[in-house]
């Protein structure tokens, strides 16, 4: 317990690795790793408070409208050009293979809410827990970066083992971290915002699969034509606000509840 206190971002990352990889002797991967490990980690190391800010975050859905314009415009850009550039270079994309557009809405209301899939087993873990921590005491960019280093290595597996993305989903995954810090930082720490952007993002890449099903090679064509829009959006954003990443980021994206001190130490006392 006293480790968790003194350490407790270190302990989310190893246990959120634990957790996903632990299924990979059955041939699954546990998407909600982070999300569980948050849950344990919080309220040992931070207790009610900790909770409480998490789930604050998570329904933070007052921001200006122009944010929910870009996390869900970011995501249909990068996929619609995506699309674009793949016919371009000789893939043939077809509205007939597509399923009713029903279907489509109804993945992206699941994938907001069922705590299985990318949003809601990420999101939580990665920008409600981690990048707040990172972030305190370094700048918005090198805390993106190692969380960006850390979340490739923990989608590894899905390339190397259950084979269910290939190389260029850990680019796509490098890639769209950089997006998501920055929407969660100008959104006043809102990972509700952020899980409408990861949702949106998974429902168009399935739209775009979707126009060219049976062509394999215009789908791995795709793939990574898809990743390095995202490392385009990515540099773009990164860029296009240098400021703001070399500074201090957002108080409210930094500053993470008071941890509770391990047995024995002095409580802190105000300056």
């Amino acid at each position: 317990m006293s480790l968790v206190k003194r350490h407790p971002i270190i302990t989310f990352f190893v246990l959120s690795y634990v957790i996903t990889w632990g299924f990979l002797p059955f041939g699954l991967f546990g998407a909600f790793g982070p999300l569980v490990a948050a849950l344990i980690v919080i309220p040992l190391s931070q207790r009610v408070a900790g909770l409480k800010e998490l789930g604050l975050r998570m329904i933070r859905w007052r921001v200006r409208w122009y944010w929910y314009a870009a996390a869900l415009g970011i995501p249909l850009v990068v996929a619609v050009v995506a699309i674009a550039l793949n016919v371009a270079l000789g893939a043939s994309w077809s509205l007939a293979t597509f399923p009713p557009l029903s279907s489509f809405l109804l993945v992206f209301a699941v994938r907001l809410i069922n705590p299985l899939d990318g949003p809601m087993a990420e999101e939580p873990g990665w920008r409600g827990f981690a990048l707040p921590h990172l972030q305190a005491g370094r700048s918005p960019l090198l805390a993106t970066l190692i969380l960006a280093l850390i979340v490739v290595v923990w989608h590894s597996p899905l390339v190397f083992v259950t084979h269910q993305l290939g190389p260029s989903g850990l680019l796509g995954a490098f890639a769209s971290t950089f997006w998501f810090a920055w929407l969660f930082n100008h959104t006043g720490g809102s990972v509700f915002m952020t899980i409408v952007s990861h949702a949106a993002e998974g429902t168009f890449v399935q739209v775009a699969v979707a126009g060219f099903a049976g062509a394999v090679a215009g789908v791995a064509q795709l793939a990574w034509i898809y990743a390095v829009m995202w490392l385009v959006a990515a540099i773009g954003v990164v860029v296009l606000d240098w400021k703001a990443w070399h500074g201090p980021a957002p108080t409210e994206a930094t500053t993470p509840p008071q941890a509770i001190p391990p047995r024995g130490a002095a409580p802190a006392t105000p300056a």
